[in-house]
């Protein structure tokens, strides 16, 4: 990690995403940030993105076709994502509960550093809208 110097709006972004309730975009972030700093560009809050996960305090969610999304890392949080295919919701999902893959699954030598996985499927939102659909 590397250290890097912390601004007003470096601090204003991590606050903002460290209470977030979703898994925000830069434009949604940037819209928070100039709530307590009206000056701050759009180009400032994607720097300060881009420093923050580099510096692994924040992860990038990215979709094709989407904005990237962010995720901010709280300590002790290990989770993974769950997103629904219909309406892009991205939903949290506790990395104690997904099983852990032995060494042999892995080429000889190969060391895990990091896991990121995504569980695709359909939140009960989308669902019950397709079940209403089908029924009209």
């Amino acid at each position: 990690m590397t250290m890097v110097r912390q601004t007003k709006q470096r601090a204003a972004v991590i606050e903002v995403l460290r209470t977030a309730r979703s898994h925000p975009d830069a434009a949604w972030i940037h819209a928070q940030v100039r709530g307590q700093l009206p000056s701050v560009s759009l180009g400032t809050v994607y720097r300060t993105l881009d420093a923050l996960v580099r510096d692994g305090v924040v992860v990038t969610l990215e979709r094709a076709g989407q904005a990237t999304r962010y995720d901010y890392k709280h300590e002790g949080d290990a989770h993974h994502h769950a997103v629904c295919r219909g309406c892009g919701a991205i939903f949290d999902v506790d990395a104690a509960v997904v099983p852990t893959l032995p060494a042999s699954a892995f080429p000889t030598g190969f060391q895990v550093t990091d896991v990121r996985l995504e569980f695709m499927g359909v939140c009960p939102g989308c669902q019950a809208q397709a079940a209403e659909a089908a029924r009209d």
